[in-house]
């Protein structure tokens, strides 16, 4: 999961949905990017990054190949 991700999401109080809506992405597609099972391309980084204010590098970690130190998954 990119923890990072998610979390910037729900700061910005905002829904999979309403972030899927503003990159003109599927739900499903973007449900897949927050969950680390798909990769999206770099526009959709770009306008992550843009959207939360947060460098796509901190966005894009992925818990299930970068696990966080004293992180249990």
């Amino acid at each position: 999961m990119r923890k990072n991700l998610k979390e910037a999401r729900q700061k910005a109080g905002m829904t999979q949905q309403e972030v899927a809506d503003k990159l003109k992405i599927s739900i499903r597609y973007y449900q897949n990017i927050e969950a680390g099972d798909r990769t999206g391309d770099f526009t959709i980084w770009d306008c992550l990054e843009d959207l939360f204010g947060i460098h796509q590098r901190i966005l894009r970690v992925n818990v299930k190949t970068h696990p966080v130190q004293g992180d249990s998954q």
